[in-house]
Formats: structure tokens, sequence, C-alpha cells
């Protein structure tokens, strides 16, 4: 199977910034419909992409992956901790075995959940991962967070 891989950046407000990944498979189908995976750590993305598979490839629809990542007010908002090259590279790993087609949108910004509103487009079909724990987590509050925001959202817990 041979994957087709496009960078771009740009930028879309001055507290925001956009790389983004676009990963298709020859195989796919074209579909406007999209179920969105935030990224929350490796364990629990891998998770809620593998949900998200599922359910893209029983809708026809294609998967989208939202990668915020925080950068301190300290440094400038184009020079984050981890340098995006090295995310993208581990992202790709994430996804390389879906099979269904992926988008990657990687967002430079200094709040993560404030970002997350803004980007999903509205009533998302949103896919969060989390890891089980006996008290509630961040993405739980997120997932909370972004149901109020008018979101469906699916939370996958792995052990």
């Amino acid at each position: 199977m041979e994957r087709i891989v496009r960078h771009t950046g740009t930028v879309s407000e001055p507290s925001l910034e956009m790389k983004s990944s676009q990963i298709r498979w020859r195989e796919s189908v074209q579909s406007s419909l999209e179920v969105t995976v935030v990224f929350t750590d490796m364990q629990g993305t891998l998770s809620a992409l593998k949900t998200a598979a599922l359910l893209a490839r029983g809708l026809n629809a294609r998967v989208r992956l939202i990668v915020p990542q925080v950068v301190s007010y300290e440094v400038p908002l184009n020079e984050p901790p981890v340098p995006t090259g090295f995310m993208e590279q581990q992202i790709g790993h994430l996804v390389s075995d879906l099979n269904v087609e992926t988008q990657v949108n990687i967002y430079l910004c200094r709040n993560k959940k404030e970002s997350l509103l803004r980007t999903l487009k509205p009533h998302s079909v949103t896919v969060v991962g989390s890891r089980r724990r006996w008290w509630p987590a961040w993405e739980n509050r997120l997932a909370r967070q972004l149901r109020r925001g008018g979101h469906e959202v699916i939370l996958t817990e792995t052990e």
C-alpha cells in the first residue's frame, strides 16, 4: 500500500499556528464525513484512532487527528519545546496502520482547550483517548467541555 504525504503550514491567527500533514491512501473513498480524534498521549490516541478508524470505515468517512502542542508564553509561538518534525514522525507511525484517509493537524497554541474549541467543526464527531484511572482525568473534563460545546464525543479508555 502506497502512502502519499503532503506537508503545509499556515498561521490562522496570532495565538495559534497550524502545521498540517495530509496522509491519503489510494484505496480510500473520498468523503466529506469526518471523525475527529484529539491527541492526548500516545497510548490513548492509538486507542482513539482505532475506534475512529472503525467508525470511519462504517460511515465511509475520513479521520482527522488534531494535535494541540502547547508552547509556553516565555518563548515565541513558532518555537515549540518539541520540534514539529519530530511530532509529525511520531504521529506518522500511529496513523500508518489505519488504512483509512487521515489528516493530521498539529496546532502550536498557548491553551489546549481553547484551541480545540476553535478548531473543531460545529457538531463534530470526536474521539478522545484516555487511560483508565480511578480519579477523573483531564481527558474526561475535556470530553464534558466538548459535549457542552455541541460536539458528539466518544471517550475511549485504555489500561
